[in-house]
């Protein structure tokens, strides 16, 4: 993907990580974390312009889970709210065992599609989410058993080199899609020049969603929409609308993107159109 298909109006594809599994309503108190809430979230963003909602599943305490049952009620929630969002589930995460990460696959239905984290980061002082080699293979193994389309999560530029090695190791379906995160951290540096870089050194064919963290959302989404990417906003990556402004909605960060496409020139896609993007369909 290039300006070129920029130029060509491609549909661009947006995704709203309505709540992650960090940072909860004390970082802003509109982030949704119960199963309705969560639900009303994917509707609200959903009619703003989104056809991906990434989910992660939180215990009524707010903290993090991983268990198919609250998947599997979060993922009823989404289908009672919505019309026809495609759902993605978050497979990733820190301090869980190898055989607890799988569970988020494990819902009736599965979900269309899953984050598949391709290598170790820093998370805090004291904790790495490790991702061997050998759980992103088990992941993948599992995704392809339930008809699961895996989205490669890229943090770094190393993660670039475990995409190739993936796709070495493992028979991937067409299109591959991969998210390019730019942030602090163990994330690639939010520069335009990596942004660039990383696009580069996909594999041939590989679509690319974009990702920036905090106050890059906005920027690194317009840059994805011009060089045409497909882009990822909401509550998990940035919480705030901007400086001093905690953002109302996910759906509200929804519609700014959309807006910045209509202003390009670059049509937003449906549901239906996602789904044949990226192969769903």
């Amino acid at each position: 993907m290039s300006y070129d298909d920029y130029l060509a109006e491609e549909s661009m594809i947006v995704t709203a990580a309505l709540t992650g599994g960090v940072h909860g309503k004390e970082a802003n108190p509109n982030l949704p974390e119960t199963p309705e809430e969560i639900g009303r979230a994917a509707a609200e963003a959903e009619a703003a312009g989104a056809s991906v909602v990434h989910l992660h599943a939180r215990r009524p305490n707010g903290e993090r889970s991983f268990e198919t049952a609250r998947f599997q009620e979060i993922d009823d929630a989404v289908r009672r709210h919505t019309d026809d969002v495609i759902i993605q589930h978050s497979t990733g995460g820190t301090g869980a065992p190898d055989d607890v990460r799988h569970r988020p696959l494990r819902t009736d239905p599965p979900p269309e599609m899953a984050s598949l984290d391709m290598g170790p980061l820093n998370r805090y002082d004291r904790l790495t989410s490790e991702n061997t080699r050998a759980l992103v293979d088990s992941l993948h193994a599992e995704m392809v058993d339930r008809g699961i389309k895996p989205e490669l999560e890229v943090f770094n530029d190393g993660h670039l080199n475990e995409v190739h090695s993936l796709l070495d190791r493992r028979d991937l379906a067409d299109p591959v899609y991969a998210t390019l995160i730019f942030g602090p951290g163990t994330l690639a540096p939010p520069t335009p020049a990596n942004f660039l870089n990383a696009i580069d050194n996909l594999p041939d064919g590989a679509l690319f969603n974009t990702l920036g963290f905090g106050r890059h959302q906005l920027p690194f989404a317009t840059m994805g929409a011009l060089f045409g990417g497909h882009v990822r906003v909401g509550l998990e990556d940035n919480v705030y609308y901007e400086r001093g402004e905690l953002a109302e909605s996910n759906a509200r960060l929804v519609e700014r993107v959309v807006r910045v496409a209509d202003e390009l020139g670059r049509p937003v896609a449906s549901t239906a159109e996602a789904r044949s993007i990226l192969g769903l369909s």
